[in-house]
């Protein structure tokens, strides 16, 4: 069995020069319920980069090892696991600690690459509880992508009880990141109708061959959220927003939303700004707006189990970073080259110690 690990840290909020390379890092004894995983793949998200950037509002210590998001082998188990064994294919839970039902404020601190280790590094232990087998329809690579951005956009669209999505329903989604994209498979699995913006045209292509019903240019069309609202059945509106952009696409979110639908807002990629609608217009709108920090182990079991029923495959960058090249992976993030889920490779399969 394994004794150490190459890892990376993140030592602060200086940028991507506070991401450090470490070849040789002892690993700790396992607890009775811990797993040991040998990670493959990890795929990062915008959360990643805005750490080391000093742009994430949830708790983050330092020096952390970064990422929440792993797929890979256990080589280990304490003597109490009962839950996996030797061989399993595993992905990590985002907060360690949400097992079921609603997010409490104790699960914030037990992010993985905020508050406790996470991924990016060869060998990991976790305890038995923060781990999901994969779902056998898909390889480490594609099962990477799940943790955050797959969980998120299932929370959005099934996290209220007696609010979840229906079909028949319209789901809109907003460009062409991890959460929009995952939504509009799941949706579309789930026999909803799906909107979509999106700013080029090339994009637009993917989105429909994913099965989006409408595309919406949001760059030629800034009032997209009316638009969006007079293609929904009798122009009422929509059921389920996911809401990535922020302050400056809020309005026109509340302006496509249906009376008594659900906006989930999972992001603010779009910055922030003073210009933004108030709790009033969320009144006038007739509608509940909600916070969304990625979900449970129980919902993540049952959106795997959807995943392998529906034959749903994670949209995943062409390029693959290896994982000494995580600088650079970061990098391309930042500069927006990705289209998907980007991934980082770590240990071949075949290299597990078993």
């Amino acid at each position: 069995m394994a004794s150490t690990t190459k890892q990376w840290t993140i030592d602060g909020q200086t940028g991507f020069d506070a991401l450090k390379f470490h070849e040789k890092v002892e690993l700790p004894q396992l607890g009775d319920h811990d797993v040991l995983v040998n990670f493959h793949f990890v795929s990062l998200n915008y959360r990643d980069l805005a750490i080391p950037k000093g742009k994430y509002p949830f708790p983050v210590r330092f020096p952390i090892v970064p990422a929440s998001d792993g797929a890979g082998t256990v080589i280990a188990t304490g003597p109490r696991v009962s839950r996996f064994q030797k061989g399993d294919k595993v992905l990590t839970l985002f907060n360690q600690s949400h097992l079921a039902g609603p997010i409490k404020a104790s699960d914030t601190t037990t992010g993985l690459g905020g508050a406790l280790d996470g991924t990016l590094r060869q060998y990991g232990s976790f305890e038995e509880s923060g781990l999901v087998k994969m779902p056998t329809s898909l390889d480490f690579k594609q099962a990477s992508t799940l943790p955050c951005a797959a969980l998120t956009a299932w929370n959005a669209l099934y996290g209220i009880e007696g609010k979840q999505l229906k079909p028949g329903d319209t789901v809109l989604t907003q460009g062409t990141g991890g959460v929009s994209m995952f939504a509009l498979q799941f949706a579309k699995a789930a026999g909803a109708r799906v909107i979509s913006t999106t700013s080029s045209d090339a994009k637009a292509e993917t989105l429909k061959k994913l099965g989006a019903d409408h595309i919406v240019n949001y760059k030629s069309d800034p009032n997209w959220g009316e638009t969006a609202k007079s293609l929904s059945p009798g122009g009422l509106g929509c059921a389920q927003i996911l809401e990535v952009g922020g302050p400056k696409t809020m309005a026109q979110s509340l302006k496509a939303i249906k009376a008594e639908g659900i906006i989930s807002i999972i992001g603010f990629l779009g910055g922030f700004s003073k210009e933004q609608p108030s709790f009033l217009d969320c009144l006038n709108s007739i509608c509940t707006v909600r916070g969304v920090l990625v979900g449970s182990r129980m919902q993540f079991e049952a959106m795997n189990e959807a995943i392998d029923a529906n034959g749903i495959k994670p949209v995943v960058d062409e390029k693959v970073f290896g994982f000494e090249e995580l600088k650079e992976a970061y990098q391309y993030m930042w500069d927006q080259k990705h289209f998907g889920k980007l991934t980082v490779r770590i240990d071949e399969p075949s290299q597990s110690k078993l």
